[in-house]
């Protein structure tokens, strides 16, 4: 049963009285009118010294009276129910009904007036006597949580330092918790772990979690999504592993206060040269309905010389582009133009980084140059990055490239490389853990994630590098793919921009509804000449707006960004139009 607010208790209470007055002792319960519902009298004294606990997240509260039989015993009949931690006061009064003892209580003054058409001058609710605490510690009394959804377990209780990792299924014991929401649910459990031979203290998010192995054991199947993954399977072992082994329970996108996500973005993409000197660039954007931009926060090379760096991987920060000030000066810059200010950090493939901690990197023909994406220090690394990059400068998203394992991992994997697996995840599950890892983070930050993806992750089966369409969609915010027509629909696909992007979205649409509640699919797109290799395709305002038409048509409609990783400004002014909105 849902936990039932003050307002509905007033209106159940008149429901009761007036069942109570049209019936009589005709009702199959008859709840005593000296003691019917819930205690109205306002301004009582005493303080509200007790709180709902329980091992869920409400508890019951319950109307005690008498049956209308011959023995006429005394009976409870469950109202609804409170929150868990809301305070309640406890009167005199207590009843004990076939061995539970019932406590009187007073949920407070908020019901003053409720029963102003009842007969009782008082009227009261009662809670089991195990369902109060006498402090807010104590209100949560589970012993053991199941693991539900492949879960990171935190260092501390905020924060994004890892500890450790629990897989589906696992069963760990609590030992407390940081905060409840108004609705009574845990945001983070304070479990037991094993760590080597100890046994260590860590966080996970409650959401994440149920209260039976069974469940936990559980694969969501609404809409048949399970039963749809389960056939995704290519014709032969990539080496990324299932489909059918990753978690499509839904993953509830926030709305956050202040910050209003953009669902269909007309973007531009700036490097970090062109992002702390933006100028050029921001004259385009007045000029046009362009309402994003994505600037690159690290991209090999810092854009800034970021703490994160300072700390974590010193070859990055001494190699940084520009300072932090002078860094925030063009993006206040692009802020003041209006735009949704999206931050790009390229995650997996790090080679500063990778200088400094070959320890955390794939160990392949005796290189170590790819982070590898098992490595929870790479995430972390990532992520308190992308942290501070929202706290100085006010990204309203965050966007993860090169969020996957190296192309030729297939090669790799045939080949025994070392990718540092220290959980035993399969490269798709270490691919969507960093993505719930990220997600959480970034939207306490407050600011939005996406994640970019090849266009063959659409394809219907577990690329070899770890990337699978629904598995990211479900999580992040927005889905960027990168279906370049030089990349994407074979050999000369890219003099043919609407068919090769309205065939590859047709496939990428398929996906989407595969989920509930997809992320919304925000697409890069050609804006640079065809083949890069050689080119011989001018593509200008035409050509881009027929791969534009091409998404759309194919159910994509979640805006693009150009790729012309350059910035070339020429190639800007030449689409500009592009940015526009179409009457």
């Amino acid at each position: 049963m849902k936990s039932i607010s003050k307002e509905e208790i007033r209106q159940l209470l008149k429901r009761i009285y007036g069942m109570l007055e049209n019936n009589g002792r005709a009702v199959v319960l008859a709840v005593l009118i000296l003691a019917a519902a819930v205690l109205i009298l306002s301004g009582r004294p005493g303080t509200f010294d007790l709180y709902t606990a329980g091992t869920s997240n409400d508890a019951a509260v319950y109307l005690i009276g008498r049956t209308t039989d011959a023995e006429e015993t005394m009976a409870a009949v469950e109202a609804g129910r409170m929150p868990r931690g809301t305070p309640v006061r406890r009167l005199s009064g207590d009843v004990e009904i076939d061995g539970v003892k019932y406590v009187k209580v007073d949920i407070g003054d908020a019901l003053t007036g409720a029963g102003q058409d009842v007969y009782a001058p008082y009227a009261v609710l009662y809670m089991r006597e195990e369902n109060l605490a006498a402090s807010p510690e104590d209100i949560v009394r589970e012993t053991e949580v199941y693991v539900r959804t492949p879960v990171t377990i935190y260092a501390e209780a905020e924060g994004p330092a890892i500890a450790s990792f629990a897989p589906k299924g696992t069963c760990l014991k609590v030992t407390g918790f940081d905060s409840i929401d108004e609705n009574g649910y845990v945001n983070k459990y304070k479990v037991e772990y094993q760590d080597g031979d100890e046994i260590a203290e860590g966080y996970v998010y409650g959401k994440y979690m149920t209260d039976t192995q069974e469940k936990a054991d559980a694969v969501f199947n609404d809409n048949g999504i399970y039963d749809k993954v389960k056939k995704e399977n290519y014709s032969m072992n990539l080496y990324g592993g299932k489909a059918s082994h990753l978690d499509y329970y839904p993953y509830e996108k926030p709305v956050i206060e202040g910050n209003e996500f953009l669902t269909d973005a007309r973007a531009m993409y700036l490097n970090c040269v062109s992002a702390t000197h933006p100028d050029k660039y921001i004259k385009i954007i007045e000029k046009t309905d362009c309402n994003a931009v994505v600037v690159d926060i690290k991209d090999g090379v810092l854009a800034f010389d970021a703490e994160t760096a300072k700390e974590i991987s010193p070859t990055s920060y001494k190699n940084a582009y520009t300072t932090a000030e002078e860094y925030g000066e063009g993006i206040e810059k692009l802020k003041e133009s209006g735009v949704y200010l999206i931050g790009r950090i390229v995650v997996f493939n790090d080679p500063l980084y990778a200088k400094d901690h070959p320890e955390d990197c794939i160990k392949y023909n005796g290189s170590t140059y790819w982070p590898s994406a098992f490595s929870r220090d790479v995430w972390e690394y990532n992520v308190r990055l992308a942290i501070e990059a929202i706290e100085k400068y006010g990204f309203n998203e965050i966007q993860f490239d090169y969020v996957r394992f190296p192309e030729n991992s297939y090669t790799m994997s045939q080949s025994g490389a070392k990718f540092r697996n220290k959980y035993g995840e399969e490269k798709g599950q270490a691919i969507q853990n960093f993505c719930f890892y990220a997600a959480d983070q970034i939207h306490e930050a407050g600011a939005y994630i996406s994640v970019d993806v090849f266009g063959e992750c659409a394809y219907g089966y577990m690329t070899a590098y770890g990337q699978y369409w629904p598995a990211i969609s479900n999580i992040v915010d927005a889905i960027s793919a990168m279906p370049y027509t030089d990349h994407t629909g074979g050999e000369g696909a890219w003099t043919d921009p609407y068919k090769t992007m309205y065939n590859w979205g047709k496939r990428a649409k398929k996906r989407q509804d595969f989920l509930d509640d997809p992320a919304v699919a925000r697409t890069w797109i050609t804006g640079y000449d065809t083949p890069y290799w050689a080119p011989t395709e001018n593509y200008g305002e035409k050509e881009l707006r027929a791969q534009i038409k091409g998404l759309e048509d194919a159910g994509l409609t979640g805006g693009f960004i150009p790729w012309n990783v350059t910035n070339n400004l020429g190639k800007y002014k030449q689409y500009k139009k592009i940015w526009n909105i179409q009457e």
